[in-house]
């Protein structure tokens, strides 16, 4: 199949080419004969009902400090594009909210993974919401006092902002931790959206599961074990990734969850568990797949892929 495949993510200079997700993607893509473009979320543009971006032919490959060369950019309608490849990091924000309702006038005659509109309306950390069975308890409010009610019940919480990624903003809060008013000062002053706050979880100390799911089925799994000292695993700040296999809890979780994500078009998705509980549902650029392809022997990339195609087919 001869596909033509744009990839709407970050600048290709920030790639980490031995742990980018959309990287591997990329070869993939170039080892089935596809032609592949880059462009950058703010490179979309609409005018009337059609929406172009200005594109440029990229090449990957797995060249330290020479990973991609791209070609002269041009203005490109992207219902001329088969795939569309929605990968830019977060936050989400209005910025990604916008790229998501531009995606929608194209998608589903160009095929966007993931479908934008279940990307805008299943962020993360409020997606989870859906299946109260598998999370830990959780509390969203911009209310301090709530927040301390929070505390007062569960001891040990966690406490992050809504629409973060990266383990960006995670704090650890104990019972009696002076240092809550201070959090919230800084939350109340840096972010427009609700705080969330979550039971602290000890198992994540054995680590915080990242299971990738292709098209609502579970397709392997990396543990992620926080460095000694600090409270968040993701391996953006430190956490190391290890192999790991999936429990029976887990394949409840992912039979739980997976005809919601297979129903909506989330093709690429990438869940956290910690212990016996869910904590996020990762659909806007989820990763993981290099690490477990190096730990497993596969090639989820081609897995991907493989299921995009088939959607394309029917």
């Amino acid at each position: 199949m001869t596909l033509s495949v744009a990839i709407q993510m970050d600048p290709v200079s920030t790639i980490n080419i031995d742990g980018d997700s959309s990287f591997i993607l990329g070869l993939e893509a170039q080892k089935r004969g596809y032609t592949l473009y880059h462009y950058l979320a703010r490179d979309l543009s609409m005018k009337g009902t059609k929406v172009y971006a200005r594109c440029r032919p990229v090449t990957f490959r797995r060249e330290q400090g020479n990973h991609a060369t791209l070609g002269e950019a041009r203005l490109m309608d992207l219902a001329d594009i088969d795939v569309i490849l929605m990968r830019q990091d977060p936050p989400f924000d209005m910025s990604y909210i916008t790229a998501t309702h531009l995606l929608d006038h194209v998608h589903p005659k160009t095929l966007v993974v993931n479908d934008p509109t279940w990307v805008r309306n299943c962020p993360e950390k409020l997606f989870i919401a859906e299946f109260p069975d598998l999370m830990p308890p959780t509390l969203i409010t911009n209310d301090l006092q709530e927040i301390k009610a929070f505390r007062e019940e569960h001891k040990d919480i966690i406490v992050k902002p809504l629409y973060g990624n990266g383990g960006a903003g995670v704090f650890h809060i104990k019972p009696g931790d002076e240092n809550l008013n201070s959090v919230y000062e800084l939350f109340d002053k840096h972010y427009r959206e609700p705080i969330i706050a979550q039971l602290y979880l000890p198992d994540v100390r054995k680590g915080d599961k990242r299971i990738i799911l292709i098209d609502g089925k579970p397709a392997g799994a990396i543990n992620r074990v926080p460095a000694d000292g600090e409270a968040r695993s993701n391996m953006h700040v430190g956490g190391r990734p290890d192999p790991i296999g999936l429990t029976e809890r887990d394949h409840e979780i992912c039979a739980a969850i997976g005809p919601t994500l297979k129903e909506r078009g989330l093709i690429f998705v990438g869940i956290d568990v910690i212990g016996n509980y869910m904590t996020e549902i990762n659909v806007t650029s989820p990763t993981g797949i290099q690490e477990i392809n190096r730990f497993n022997g596969v090639t989820l990339e081609a897995d991907i892929w493989d299921a995009i195609e088939e959607k394309l087919v029917r």
